[in-house]
């Protein structure tokens, strides 16, 4: 077997269809992530194909090249939303320190993360979704199935609960709830204290449900 040089044409560097795969992938998640802002900054109503290649900086053509169509994009879009979602949750907790610090530093890195500009882009699809049977179509699976992973993930993130039963769901639900509605209120004014007070509470709760006796699922 004949030793590969670092030019040779048979070494493992891709070739022509290699690179061109990786432009493409590169391509489309431009033009998602120009999506994804879009939204955030437009509203989803204004975020037309024309919009997005201009902040992609791609000729609509271009970008049509890829996605056919607005729906197409937004299809893509939610689920790279999603992925970078469970990405983000599980890297924020995940290094948090295991002390008695860590309910209500998990609390404060979850609402950090509904916080952010995504997750603006995740409130905004949603209510459009409302009265848009196809954006509907799209965004109630694929939410069914970010709940889903998101459950496994804090499963797997928090052993702790282990055994605790319904306690757990509860304190999944009233964490994810209350963040929620804070959220949606971080849209139209600052809730300061709020912020601090909510936190605080939750983590009470969350004490409480996790000293008490396993509560059997229904």
């Amino acid at each position: 077997m004949k030793p590969r040089l670092r030019d040779d044409p048979d070494a493992s560097t891709p070739g022509p269809a290699g690179w061109q795969a990786q432009k493409s992938a590169s391509t489309r998640l431009q033009i998602v992530e120009s999506a994804l802002r879009c939204v955030v900054d437009l509203g989803y109503s204004c975020t037309t194909t024309t919009v997005i290649a201009e902040k992609a900086g791609l000729s609509r053509g271009a970008m049509l090249h890829h996605f056919p169509s607005k729906i197409d994009i937004v299809r893509a879009a939610v689920e790279h939303l999603h992925s970078k979602r469970l990405k983000a949750f599980r890297k924020a907790i995940d290094r948090l320190p295991r002390d008695e610090t860590r309910v209500r530093r998990a609390l404060e890195a979850y609402f950090e993360h509904v916080k952010h500009p995504m997750y603006v882009a995740f409130l905004e699809l949603w209510i459009a979704s409302r009265t848009d049977p196809e954006l509907q179509a799209i965004l109630k699976p694929a939410q069914e199935a970010f709940e889903r992973e998101w459950y496994k993930t804090a499963v797997d993130l928090f052993p702790e609960w282990e055994g605790s039963g319904a306690n757990f769901d509860i304190a999944l639900d009233l964490v994810h709830y209350v963040m929620d509605g804070l959220a949606v209120s971080l849209l139209t004014h600052d809730i300061g204290e709020h912020e601090r007070r909510m936190v605080g509470y939750l983590e009470e709760r969350l004490r409480e449900l996790a000293s008490k006796p396993a509560a059997a699922r229904p």
